[in-house]
């Protein structure tokens, strides 16, 4: 990480919160946008990658370690062919049109979700990217795709359940934390911040465990207009929040009690 912090104060004039560690994002509003402008759903889209490769930028020049992306759910199967079609597409493109981008900005890239329900074509190019990122000190970009909050629960209980059966854990040894190393999300912090746009305030089955004390920012723009600005309006506003955790806030020593 150092390698982006080192560079990023230069390079904007907003210093990120300190101890600021992880940014997630529900990427919302790509067919309303396009609906909006009496286009078909699918349009939106492509205007939605322009919104993520700037976001991508600009968290990595304001020194974030971490970023999520919400790109594809368990539940967006249910969309129509065509739409589910060009999604699939639009990340194979992105990936393999700005691969270069992300080596020469030491991003790495990680994926949370099954890949394995995806195509092999777009299977294959996250995979490829995951590789040759590996050794990326920068931005540490999470993709999640083909992923819910739920499945990775349940998941995590399969597992817990075959060492219980097999008398590899004793139940009196589960607890949040021994739990929580069991999602495939344990590899990275959980959320300081979520941001979501398109004014919807949901989190619609995503870190369903990590975000449980999550800030949440609700952008009323819809996300192909989502730019710089607008990300520091909401690192703001996590600026002014006190995060408790559960506990009570002691003005006098600035410390939780």
């Amino acid at each position: 990480m150092n390698f982006q912090k080192k560079n990023s104060r230069n390079l904007c004039k907003f210093n990120c919160p300190e101890n600021f560690q992880h940014l997630a994002v529900i990427m919302d509003g790509n067919g309303r946008w396009a609906k909006n402008k009496g286009w078909p759903r699918y349009f939106g889209h492509f205007r939605g990658v322009k919104a993520l490769r700037q976001m991508v930028k600009s968290c990595s020049r304001l020194g974030i370690p971490y970023l999520t992306v919400f790109a594809f759910s368990t539940e967006n199967w249910k969309r129509s062919s065509t739409e589910v079609s060009v999604i699939m597409k639009l990340m194979r493109r992105a990936l393999t049109r700005y691969k270069e981008e992300l080596n020469r900005d030491q991003i790495r890239l990680h994926v949370l979700g099954n890949l394995g329900e995806l195509s092999p074509s777009v299977k294959n190019i996250f995979n490829e990217m995951r590789e040759q990122t590996k050794n990326n000190q920068g931005l540490q970009l999470i993709v999640a795709v083909n992923y819910g909050g739920k499945r990775e629960i349940i998941e995590a209980v399969k597992i817990l359940s075959e060492k219980l059966t097999t008398g590899k854990i004793k139940t009196e040894d589960i607890n949040e934390d021994s739990f929580s190393k069991y999602l495939s999300s344990s590899a990275f912090p959980p959320p300081d911040m979520i941001i979501r746009t398109g004014a919807v305030s949901r989190i619609s089955n995503f870190y369903l465990w990590s975000a449980a004390y999550s800030e949440i920012y609700v952008s009323s723009l819809l996300w192909p207009d989502f730019n710089e600005e607008e990300l520091i309006k909401a690192l703001k506003f996590y600026s002014q929040t006190q995060r408790r955790f559960g506990g009570v806030f002691n003005k006098n020593t600035s410390e939780r009690e």
